[in-house]
C-alpha cells in the first residue's frame, strides 16, 4: 500500500487563501441559513490546503466554520459522504449545508458546526500526563471505531464514498514504492546511498507483512495527526471532540493511521502509550503481531515519499532523516 500521498501534507504546504470578501461569505451565508448576517468572521490559518473561516451570526451565539476547497474541487463531496457515512459512529463536525459544485465564482465549500475543544498537539504541550492519558484512550478508541468501516477493496477513496483504483497495482507494492522514492533524483540528493540500501533492505525485509497490510480494506482517515484530532474535558475526562480534514482518506490498513499517530512516540519518553493501544484494544480494535515494530515500517513509505518532494526546507529535510535513520536503527528519534 502507498501510504506517502495521505500523509503529504505534513510536509509540503500550499498555502491558501486567509481573507475572502464580504461578499462571497455573505453568499455562502445567505445559502446555508437564508437571511441572516454575520457578527464576527475569524481566519482559522491552521489549514494547509483549504480556506478555512470561523463565522458566528447575529442570530445567535453558535459558531460555524465555512471549509472552501481550493486544492481538488471533488474531495468537497468526498468528505461530506464519508462524514454522513460515519457521523453515528466517529466524531465529526456537523455539516450544515454543502455545494461540491461551488458557485459562480466560488469554489465548492462546506459550512460546519465549530468543534469546541483544542488540539491533541495542544494538549500534549500543555496537558499533565492523566489528561494526555486520557485523551490517548480515546484516540485510540476512535481509531478502532474508523477501522470499522469497510469497503470491497482496497485503494484511493472518491465521492460515494467508492472506491477507484488501487493506491498501486501488482505483487509488492509498498516495498516496490519505495523503491521508486529511493530512486528518485530529490530524495538522493539528501540520503546517501548507504542509508538508501538500508531502507531497501528492512521494507524488502518485511514484504510478507506488507502483503497483509497492503490487502486491507478499512476505512484509513490518512492523516491521523494530531493537528487533526480535537479534544475536550467532557463528563470528567478527556475525549475525542471531531476528527477533522477527511481528504486524504483511502481504503487501507489501520496500520497507517496508527502509525502516523505514533511517528512522534519515543520508548524511553512515551507520551500515548500504552494508553492509546489500550483505548484500541479496548474499542474492538486488532493490532497484529509486532504492531509497532511493523507500524514504524509502514510509516517509512511516508516518510521517503516526502523526500521526493522538492524544495523541502532543510530542518523538515533533517527531521525525516532522523525518522528514516531511526526505524532501519531501531531506536528512539532524536528530535528537539
Amino acid at each position: 500500500m502507498i501510504s506517502g500521498a495521505p500523509h503529504e501534507a505534513r510536509w509540503v504546504r500550499s498555502e491558501p487563501r486567509r481573507t475572502l470578501p464580504a461578499s462571497a461569505l455573505d453568499r455562502i451565508i445567505h445559502r446555508a441559513f437564508g437571511q441572516v448576517r454575520m457578527s464576527e468572521v475569524q481566519s482559522l490559518t491552521g489549514g494547509r490546503r483549504n480556506a478555512n473561516f470561523k463565522v458566528r451570526l447575529d442570530t445567535g451565539t453558535d459558531w460555524f466554520v465555512v471549509r472552501i476547497y481550493e486544492h481538488d474541487a471533488s474531495l468537497c463531496q468526498k468528505e461530506v459522504e464519508l462524514s454522513r457515512l460515519i457521523s453515528g459512529s466517529v466524531s465529526v463536525p456537523d455539516v450544515i449545508y454543502a455545494e461540491p459544485g461551488g458557485l459562480e465564482n466560488l469554489s465548492p465549500f462546506v459550512v460546519m458546526r465549530y468543534v469546541e475543544g483544542i488540539t491533541f498537539r495542544e494538549l500534549k504541550h500543555s496537558g499533565n500526563p492523566e489528561e494526555i492519558a486520557e485523551a490517548a484512550f480515546s484516540i485510540g478508541e476512535t481509531l478502532a471505531g474508523i477501522g470499522r468501516f469497510k469497503f470491497p477493496k482496497s485503494g484511493w477513496l472518491a465521492p460515494g464514498p467508492t472506491v477507484t483504483k488501487p493506491l498501486l497495482e501488482g505483487i509488492d507494492a509498498s516495498p516496490r514504492f519505495v523503491d521508486l522514492c529511493l530512486a528518485s533524483t530529490n530524495l538522493q540528493r539528501h540520503m546517501n546511498e548507504g542509508l538508501r540500501d538500508r531502507v531497501h533492505s528492512l521494507v524488502w525485509s518485511r514484504a510478507a507483512s506488507f502483503a497483509a497490510v497492503d490487502s486491507d480494506t478499512s476505512l484509513v482517515h490518512g492523516d491521523f495527526g494530531k493537528h487533526n484530532l480535537m479534544v475536550r474535558r467532557d463528563l470528567g475526562r478527556w475525549r475525542v471532540a471531531a476528527v477533522l480534514d477527511w481528504e486524504f482518506a483511502v481504503s487501507g490498513s489501520p496500520l497507517i493511521d496508527l502509525s502516523h499517530f505514533l511517528r512522534y512516540e519515543r520508548a524511553a519518553r512515551p507520551f500515548a502509550e500504552p494508553h492509546f493501544s489500550q483505548g484500541y484494544r479496548h474499542a474492538g480494535g486488532t493490532p497484529p503481531d509486532d504492531w509497532r515494530g511493523m507500524a514504524r515500517v509502514v510509516d517509512m513509505t511516508a516518510l521517503v515519499e516526502s523526500l521526493t518532494h522538492e524544495q523541502l526546507p532543510d530542518e523538515i529535510v533533517d527531521e525525516l532523516l532522523e525518522l528514516i535513520n531511526a526505524t532501519v536503527e531501531d531506536r528512539d528519534a532524536v528530535l528537539p
